[in-house]
Order: structure tokens, then C-alpha cells, then sequence
């Protein structure tokens, strides 16, 4: 809770706001331990490859991914964050990815392919579409 207690008292104007907003997400993958860091790195340029519009931030100190009115769309969770045996790539409800009555929000990521990239950068554009 301090850690966005801390992110929204560091939110200035509209542009510096980005750019230390992609900063603070920078900073937060350096700090992961080598084995999150290469995930996050790749989540990183995926989404901001596959979904240009969004602005990375940090949200609860976990690397994110906002729309244009500031609503989270996606998020990566390092392992270490938490103490769990994977990583996650999560989905907000800002997110376009509603499928029925029930769909899912969250993913396990352990290790990063070809076939990881495809599903990751699949997931990203249906969320902003």
C-alpha cells in the first residue's frame, strides 16, 4: 500500500507523467530477481509493441500497462513479488477480453517462447480492441 500511496503522489503532468511512468516500470524490472526480470523485460516490449497507446506505470509496485484514461488494462506480477512459483500476467477490468459469463484474467508465466510472444501479444490486442 505505501508503494502506491507513493506512485499517486508522483503522478505530475499528463507527459512527464508518462515518461516517469515508463521509468518507474524500468526501475521495478531492474530490481526483479534474473529470471522475472527476463520475463518482465519481454512483457514489456510485447505489450508495448502490440498495444502502443497504453502507458506503462507502476500499479501496487508491479510493472503496468494504463488506457488513455488511466485505467490499468494489463499487469505483470514477478514471482518474488509474493514468494509464488510463477509469474503473472494479469488483466483488469478496463481489459476487452469478456467472453460469456466467465472468462480468464490471469496468467502463470514460467518461462518465455515463441508460443508464449503469440498468446501474450493475442491476449494484449483483444484487450485493447
Amino acid at each position: 500500500m505505501k508503494e502506491r500511496a507513493a506512485e499517486l503522489r508522483a503522478e505530475g503532468k499528463k507527459g512527464a507523467k508518462k515518461a516517469d511512468g515508463l521509468q518507474a516500470v524500468l526501475d521495478r524490472i531492474s530490481e526483479m530477481a534474473p529470471e522475472d526480470r527476463a520475463l518482465a523485460e519481454r512483457v514489456h516490449v510485447t505489450v508495448t509493441a502490440a498495444a502502443p497507446d497504453l502507458s506503462p506505470k507502476t500499479w501496487y509496485g508491479m510493472p503496468s500497462y494504463a488506457n488513455e484514461d488511466g485505467k490499468i488494462v494489463v499487469f505483470f506480477q514477478d514471482s518474488g513479488k509474493f514468494g509464488y512459483r510463477y509469474s503473472t500476467l494479469g488483466f483488469q477490468d478496463a481489459a476487452h477480453l469478456d467472453d460469456g459469463d466467465m472468462w480468464p484474467v490471469s496468467y502463470a508465466l514460467k518461462k518465455w517462447s515463441p508460443v508464449v510472444e503469440k498468446k501474450v501479444t493475442q491476449l494484449v490486442k483483444a484487450a485493447v480492441s
